[in-house]
């Protein structure tokens, strides 16, 4: 009889364990569906005070993309490392071309970095490293690529949140639903602002009383600048340095790589950033092998990949780029891109 009750509790167990096993089933999406959670997202625009007309107009050709549900469930394969990202990221062209965009907008670039309090070359960076400098913006419209990113329900709070600030938007005027154009995700413009980035950071750069990351070349570069100003950026400070560590140094003293969300991350920075003078007696040195530079500022180490991957002493201003995206990588090809605009070769300098 024990044996019985033995055998029962065994294929017991193994059909628990095989229930939490199986994969768990991606809400299954149809067009009917679509249409019918459209219904109720125009039911729920109007209790949260949008005009009739302006729903009826934002959802008129609203559409289900298929293809942002697959990018957005597409989950990217660890197969990088920060060598071999850089220079995809940050190629020979897209240096040049920074560059001489840079001296394009030199005048304007200028006047909003005064204004901010912001390095122009970084909002270069940025605006060539998010858009490659407004040439691919995103082609889906953004109330369609929203409301089929909550129907698919994974992040259904989030996305609409961010379809409600796109309809905020829309009834301020700063765009006409035709034009709102973004990514899969909703990022839009040349920028790529979420709506609710859009509603907290964006710019009437020029008075005309719109503000328009799309098309209006210094909307774009003072939204960009505003964020940075917004979220703590020192115009009077860089990003960081890449350094050489010494040998047997104790990896323990850097942020974690894996922090798991941007509140740990800045606890974790608190917890581990010295001084350079500091850093500079636990043996960390430029990567030249020359001393760190002598002036009285705080930093936190970073390893991209691992401590024998690349190594960076981050300041303040990397707190702010991280705030735009919680990346290490993309904060170090903003930084890197930086860096080789400002020390332009003499060929390609302004006389």
């Amino acid at each position: 009889m024990l044996k019985v009750y033995a055998l029962l509790f065994s294929l017991f167990t193994l059909s628990i364990s095989l229930f939490f096993a199986q994969p768990v089933q991606a809400k299954e999406l149809s067009q009917a569906g679509f249409e019918k959670y459209i219904d109720t997202l125009k039911d729920e625009a109007l209790t949260k005070g949008f005009s009739q007309n302006l729903i009826n107009s934002s959802f008129a050709n609203v559409k289900f993309h298929k293809r942002a549900v697959v990018a957005d469930r597409k989950q990217p394969e660890k197969v990088e490392t920060l060598d071999t990202y850089l220079p995809k990221r940050v190629p020979s062209w897209k240096i040049k071309k920074a560059r001489a965009l840079y001296k394009k907008h030199q005048t304007v670039l200028t006047e909003i970095g005064h204004k901010y309090g912001v390095q122009p070359r970084f909002i270069v960076a940025l605006w060539g490293l998010e858009t490659n400098f407004g040439k691919f913006t995103g082609g889906y419209n953004v109330v369609s690529a929203l409301s089929t990113l909550a129907y698919e329900g994974r992040r259904e709070d989030f996305f609409k949140k961010q379809l409600w600030a796109s309809l905020t938007i829309l009834e301020q005027g700063h765009i006409n639903i035709t034009d709102m154009k973004g990514s899969w995700a909703g990022a839009m413009g040349q920028n790529q602002f979420m709506p609710t980035s859009f509603l907290a950071y964006s710019v009437d750069g020029d008075g005309d009383g719109k503000k328009d990351i799309w098309n209006n070349q210094i909307d774009i570069f003072s939204s960009m600048a505003n964020y940075l100003q917004k979220e703590g950026w020192n115009g009077d400070l860089t990003w960081g340095r890449q350094v050489k560590l010494p040998s047997n140094f104790d990896a323990g003293l850097a942020i974690p790589k894996n922090t798991g969300s941007r509140k740990n991350w800045l606890n974790a920075w608190d917890k581990t950033e010295k001084s350079l003078a500091q850093w500079q007696a636990l043996g960390i040195r430029r990567t030249d092998g020359t001393d760190l530079p002598k002036v009285d500022i705080k930093a936190a180490l970073v390893f991209p990949d691992d401590e024998k991957g690349r190594a960076y002493l981050a300041y303040d201003n990397y707190k702010s780029l991280m705030h735009w995206n919680l990346s290490y990588y993309f904060v170090s090809s903003v930084g890197h891109l930086s860096d080789l605009i400002k020390y332009i070769p003499a060929n390609e300098r302004i006389n």
